[in-house]
């Protein structure tokens, strides 16, 4: 039966690596789920596949979006799902790698129908969030949605500008549109999640992020510096060198925020992933092994 084999897991645990073994051992393409990693200009701060690991397994989805063009979950999900048709005439399997939750998400369990976002929208919202801050849009989310703003990470801008955004397209809150019913898929999927001991985790985590830093990270933050201010650049790693460029921190403690922040957002994948009782959990040599099982 076709089968999409999803490898996932917290950040920097060694999905890419356990994805390609597993991919050349089936003969399949690579689906990358990285919110980040489909846009281009970032592949050392986002850890993008190298066209070394490129070539050795054919990916999709990998630095294919400018840093100004919107992309979300939902395009997403209708993008791989029209990949997919061409990808199961090649053969019964395709593996999808990546560690952001919402995109796993939607192609496994599906995305409401939320309502296409017009430009006049999207640019009232933005710009009102980049002139008056989140509190005005807070405030408006929770009159117009109460039980969303109940649940949503009032941290997280992109989350409460969304769910703006839904609620005056729509007319309607943005939790009601939000089923949570899964949508029916014809094909087989297997989860495999991929960890390791907490301390060994974040080692690697500070290892990589040395790494980054040898390889550049620096460098690629500045010549992206001018376009701070889009969403794709609104994550770890940038935010931080961001903060150095502007002289709000030294270096030394930028790269040392980078790793705690990167830390923090591991921990929180692995809380996200405890939803999901479907996951079958392993080391990452242990890979290929569990997904022989199957």
């Amino acid at each position: 039966m076709r089968t999409l084999i999803v490898i996932t897991g917290p950040t920097g645990v060694g999905k890419t690596a356990a994805a390609i073994e597993v991919a050349r051992h089936l003969g399949c393409d690579i689906i990358n789920a990285d919110s980040r990693q489909v846009f281009r200009g970032i592949p050392i701060g986002t850890a993008a596949p190298t066209p070394e690991e490129q070539d050795l397994v054919r990916h999709h989805f990998v630095q294919f979006k400018e840093l100004d063009e919107y992309y979300s979950a939902a395009q997403f999900e209708t993008d791989v799902m029209a990949l997919l048709p061409s990808l199961w005439r090649q053969g019964d399997y395709a593996v999808m790698c990546g560690g952001s939750m919402m995109y796993v998400d939607a192609v496994c369990k599906g995305i409401a129908p939320i309502p296409d976002i017009s430009d006049e929208v999207r640019h009232a919202v933005k710009q009102e969030w980049q002139e008056h801050g989140m509190e005005p849009l807070l405030a408006e989310l929770q009159r117009l949605d109460p039980a969303y703003y109940e649940q949503v990470d009032k941290q997280n801008p992109m989350r409460v500008i969304h769910a703006v955004e839904v609620c005056r397209q729509a007319g309607v809150p943005y939790s009601s549109l939000r089923t949570g019913q899964a949508k029916p898929r014809p094909f087989n999927i297997i989860k495999i999640g991929l960890n390791i001991e907490r301390e060994l985790l974040f080692d690697r985590i500070n290892r990589r992020v040395d790494a980054m830093i040898e390889q550049g990270l620096e460098a690629e933050a500045r010549s992206v510096y001018h376009l701070r201010h889009l969403n794709s650049l609104n994550t770890v790693g940038y935010k931080e060198m961001f903060a150095l460029f502007d002289g709000i921190m030294d270096r030394h403690t930028a790269i040392e925020r980078i790793k705690k922040n990167t830390r923090v957002y591991a921990k929180k994948q692995l809380t996200w992933y405890q939803r999901d009782t479907a996951i079958t959990w392993c080391t990452p040599k242990e890979c290929l092994h569990t997904v022989k099982q199957y």
